[in-house]
């Protein structure tokens, strides 16, 4: 019996009539392939179409090469962005991270779980600390400090490690460090963060005082991809909870690292699994 594989299509451009019957018969047509799922969305302000549509199929001439070459005229005829994802290629991830571990065990007990459908090549620190935990799940952990003198060489040597292991998605666990510009442009859109606030609310260092400070009803924590603009990048999930004036400073802390996780580990999923589009400093998220 032939191989079944399964495949995602993504795609983003100008609406129009005839875009989804297009899409769904070249699909039926040249592959007779079984649609899993297929979801679009319509951004009616900008006169943008988005859609996935996770696939399975027996032809074993379905790879990426060939349908490239097989896709690239209707893609031309839409104008389309797009890109074929096949679900048996796991992605290699990095996990950056400084003193704070909540992120990071997170993270790496939902790996062990068989949550992310990833392999998890490395930890990166700036710190010792978290290299017990590193070692516990078996994860290599590469600590590489960093002050203002040799912050240029240790991005350098950041940079070769990922590209040594081949890297495709990095996640910042709160990794309590800025990124240069080159660092971000070697990995657009592919470098996840979580900030611990309800973004564009309490930007840059020690929110959860700033709000304590405020005396907010809600705190929140955002995750985003990273550019050039610190906390500024295409905000992928947020969550909130309410605190009162009982909470005090290390209470409403406690509740915001609650929030991290959920948002930082919701983010990578989907990003694993194909189910974001950026655009104009947005996300579209499939279901």
């Amino acid at each position: 019996m032939p191989a079944t594989q399964t495949a995602i299509l993504l795609i983003d451009c100008p609406d129009r009539k005839g875009l989804v019957a297009a899409i769904v018969n070249f699909l039926v047509e040249r592959y007779d392939i079984n649609i899993l799922n297929a979801d679009q969305h319509q951004d009616a302000q900008l006169g943008l179409f988005f859609m996935r549509v996770e696939f399975a199929t027996e032809d074993p001439l379905c790879t990426q090469q060939s349908f490239r070459e097989a896709f690239e005229p209707l893609a031309l005829q839409f104008q389309m962005n797009w890109r074929i994802e096949f679900t048996e290629t796991k992605q290699n991830v990095a996990i950056f991270v400084s003193q704070y571990l909540h992120c990071l065990a997170d993270l790496l007990q939902r790996h062990q779980a068989g949550e992310f459908p990833c392999n998890l090549s490395l930890i990166v620190s700036n710190h010792e600390v978290a290299r017990p935990l590193a070692e516990f799940y078996g994860i290599p952990f590469h600590y590489l400090p960093i002050a203002p003198e040799t912050r240029s060489q240790t991005e350098s040597q950041q940079l070769a490690l990922l590209a040594e292991h081949n890297i495709d998605l990095v996640v910042l666990a709160r990794y309590m460090q800025i990124l240069s510009p080159t660092f971000v442009q070697a990995y657009p859109r592919r470098i996840i963060n979580v900030h611990h606030s309800f973004l564009p609310a309490f930007v840059g260092a020690r929110p959860y005082h700033a709000a304590f400070a405020r005396g907010v009803k809600l705190i929140g924590a955002t995750s985003h991809y990273v550019t050039e603009h610190l906390d500024e990048g295409p905000i992928i999930e947020q969550d909130v909870t309410r605190v009162s004036q009982n909470d005090q400073l290390p209470s409403l802390i406690q509740k915001g690292r609650d929030l991290e996780r959920i948002v930082l580990s919701r983010a990578v999923q989907w990003h694993l699994e194909h189910r974001i589009l950026s655009y104009s400093n947005k996300t579209v998220i499939f279901a």
